[in-house]
């Protein structure tokens, strides 16, 4: 054996977790991805899904997708910047500007790659990235490949972040990147302290809306809309495999800044262009996110029956006041235990463990659709309260 295979043998969490019945991830799907799933011919409730409006199999956006392959094929062969451009890319763009309220976007293969090409290439050496301590894993790998100096702050600590903007030299840029809605505790960012604080220091901003667009603000246009700081953002960012029901990422930003992304930005230039299916599938989404705001209404109402099944069975869920619940379990043994007997029990739900968190913070994430039902809610409820009393997770 090779020194870098003997070296990358002796990881053996998962094959542990196999020995142990326990091991949660890679499960095959059968199904489409809708409130109930096909797992090894098992129907079972889905509340790992971040489908906030539970749109993956509407048909008009399959439609959508169907049509365009018709017309464009299923790729582009290159990258926007050389021969992969259409005119749908260009079309999606002027609306999802429209939409979060930018001068322009720019549309990414994926919106991992958005935060890894625009975090990584916006500042120099002398500059400042400033991010929160439980931003999401692709703005971590965009600052660590950007030469700029790193400021982690406190999560949602205004008073951290203003002590750590105190550091940085007045006359240099400063970047503070933010999630608009933390993808595993499901709480918010404090975006007008955020803003406040940005003014007072000539700090830019750019906040990730990944699990913010179609869940806040004025037909799903996302956090920045709800607290009414849109204009006072720099770039807002969103993906498009949440909400959107398909695949890819945009950045908005004011043409001076996306001018000097769509020449600079990396994951950008040298990655594919996203395919015209996928292109489409945004565009019909978008189209019904703006028709139908009584869907985002759904979402709402399920979230707060839930947010409310959870307090009252006493489940520690910490600040959320999403359609993301963290359910914590502090205990990786019996995160991957619960997981599996939800899982027996008819339930899909994802398991956050460390190294992701602290081995004391393991949770188990509950995530919510429009399309879910008060009755599937409650039946997912009983099971949970269920399990984790077994466990003694809860008394």
């Amino acid at each position: 054996m090779k020194l870098l295979q003997a070296k990358l043998a002796k990881y053996d969490a998962p094959q542990k977790a196999k020995a142990l019945g326990v091991y949660p991830y890679f499960r095959k799907i059968e199904s489409d991805q809708d409130t109930e799933v096909v797992i090894n011919g098992k129907r079972v409730l889905m509340f790992g899904s971040n489908s906030y409006l539970g749109l993956t199999n509407h048909p008009k956006i399959k439609e959508a997708a169907i049509a365009a392959i018709r017309k464009y094929g299923t790729g582009c062969a290159g990258s926007r910047f050389l021969n992969g451009t259409l005119d749908i890319h260009e079309e999606l763009e002027r609306r999802l500007a429209k939409f979060v309220g930018k001068e322009e976007a720019i549309i990414y293969s994926t919106g991992f790659q958005v935060n890894l090409g625009v975090v990584s290439c916006l500042t120099g050496r002398e500059d400042y990235i400033l991010s929160d301590e439980l931003d999401h894993a692709s703005i971590i790998e965009g600052y660590r490949l950007s030469f700029s100096k790193h400021l982690k702050y406190k999560h949602n600590d205004m008073f951290s972040l203003e002590h750590q903007l105190q550091h940085c030299e007045p006359d240099k840029v400063k970047l503070i990147v933010t999630d608009g809605v933390f993808s595993m505790e499901g709480d918010v960012a404090n975006l007008p302290a955020i803003v406040k604080l940005a003014k007072k220091y000539n700090a830019a901003v750019m906040v990730d809306e990944a699990h913010g667009i179609g869940v806040f603000g004025r037909n799903g246009r996302g956090t920045c809309d709800h607290f009414g700081v849109a204009q006072d953002v720099d770039l807002i960012m969103g993906t498009f495999s949440k909400s959107f029901a398909s695949l890819g990422g945009f950045i908005a930003t004011d043409s001076v800044t996306a001018n000097y992304l769509r020449h600079n930005s990396r994951s950008y230039i040298f990655s594919a262009s996203i395919t015209p299916a996928s292109t489409a599938a945004v565009g019909a989404a978008l189209d019904i996110m703006e028709k139908e705001p009584e869907r985002i209404q759904r979402l709402w109402d399920v979230t707060n029956f839930a947010l409310e099944g959870f307090r009252n069975m006493g489940c520690e869920i910490g600040n959320t006041s999403t359609p993301i619940i963290p359910l914590f379990v502090r205990d990786n043994e019996k995160t991957f235990r619960v997981t599996r007997m939800l899982f027996d029990e008819g339930i899909f739900v994802n398991p956050v463990v460390s190294p992701a968190v602290p081995s004391d913070s393991t949770l188990i994430r509950f995530s919510l659709m429009a399309t879910h039902t008060k009755e599937q809610v409650s039946y997912a409820l009983e099971k949970i309260e269920k399990c984790f009393k077994k466990l003694a997770i809860i008394p």
